[in-house]
């Protein structure tokens, strides 16, 4: 010590500790009152922003406490050295972690309001976690005195062995970061490979993307096969789409007569039924001429793939019904077979039946 330690020098200290201890106190609680007021904005940004404060401020705060103690006590110039570098390397921390959770707060808030949906794209919030909490770890090792030029080095030398031994890791890493960027895929779009496996993006992270299928059920993809599969995205370019309801009447009927009713069974299900798009226009396409009907396809328009169940469920079971009302006959195909002599004769195709 420079000098003896004294009451007055004592009570500095304590002073200094304590205005430290008074201002994170008072810091903690203003920004509590923030967080309330933020919670009722649209943009979450702002809660992420006010979130992290609440972590840093209060840390300075008593590192500066801590710091003004430190100068008014008689230390060595060793002792005073080793203070502030321990205080910086505290403070460098919290602002570290603060900047890490800010930073990766903000990127998931833009990969979510971007696609819309729940889910989140964590590959890009874990990229840039690691990459903030890399800086801060090299500002603390300059701060230390330590240099990180042979690290960085070391680094670069060991990070060709890393990528030799992890090549399936870093193609499904850089696979995730292609699709994400590509916008070819997102969390919540509805997909389905040419393997067979189908439904709602989750989440794509660093090393695979996860799918939830109409059943509940998680199924895990590599992000390296699904980059190479073939897929079908059922939302993009829009969510919306026209599903198909294949129809078939006999040749007896009335084909304006079984238009026109088709068309009204349509209009009450698209102004009925939830999921149904009303101001999509629909179509009525005769087509074949089959063995014992007359086919048609009628064209419907759903806003979104899991709606066009429900929708095909109603509108065939009241399409059902009207024709039976109407007397609009649907025929079941039948098949002659006669026998002679023991051979089977080759089946002759005749007029079906009604349905019951």
């Amino acid at each position: 010590m420079n000098r003896a330690l004294t009451v007055d020098d004592l009570v500095l200290a304590s002073i200094a500790l304590a205005a430290g201890l008074l201002l994170a106190f008072l810091s903690r609680g203003l920004l509590r009152w923030l967080a309330k007021h933020a919670k009722r904005t649209r943009w979450s940004g702002d809660d992420v922003v006010v979130d992290a404060l609440r972590t840093v401020v209060p840390w300075a705060a008593l590192a500066g406490g801590a710091a003004a103690a430190a100068a008014v006590l008689p230390l060595t110039k060793t002792v005073q050295h080793h203070t502030n570098q321990c205080l910086q390397v505290l403070l460098i921390f919290a602002v570290t972690v603060s900047a890490a959770r800010v930073i990766a707060g903000l990127v998931q808030s833009v990969t979510q309001s971007r696609s819309g949906v729940a889910g989140s794209a964590t590959i890009f919030v874990n990229i840039t976690r690691v990459l903030v909490l890399a800086i801060g770890f090299l500002v603390v090792l300059q701060t230390l005195g330590i240099s990180i030029a042979p690290l960085l080095t070391a680094l670069g030398v060991g990070g060709l062995a890393v990528a030799l031994a992890l090549q399936d890791t870093l193609a499904n890493l850089f696979a995730g970061i292609h699709i994400l960027a590509s916008k070819t895929v997102q969390p919540g779009d509805y997909i389905r490979l040419s393997s067979g496996e189908e439904g709602y993006v989750v989440d794509i992270n660093w090393r695979q993307t996860t799918v939830r299928q109409l059943s509940n059920n998680l199924v895990v993809i590599p992000n390296g096969q699904l980059a190479k599969t073939n897929m079908t995205n059922y939302t993009r370019p829009e969510q919306r789409l026209t599903i198909l309801v294949q129809v078939g009447v006999a040749y007896d009927s009335d084909l304006d007569h079984v238009e026109r009713i088709t068309h009204e069974v349509i209009a009450e299900t698209m102004t009925e039924i939830t999921g149904a798009v009303p101001e999509h226009e629909p179509a009525i396409r005769f087509h074949t001429f089959g063995d014992s009907r007359i086919g048609f396809t009628v064209i419907l328009g759903v806003g979104e793939f899991s709606d066009q169940f429900r929708i095909k469920h109603e509108f065939i079971k009241r399409l059902h019904r009207r024709y039976r009302e109407e007397g609009i006959r649907i025929p079941a195909p039948t098949r002659t077979v006669a026998l002679q002599q023991g051979a089977v004769v080759i089946p002759q195709q005749r007029a079906g039946q009604d349905l019951p």
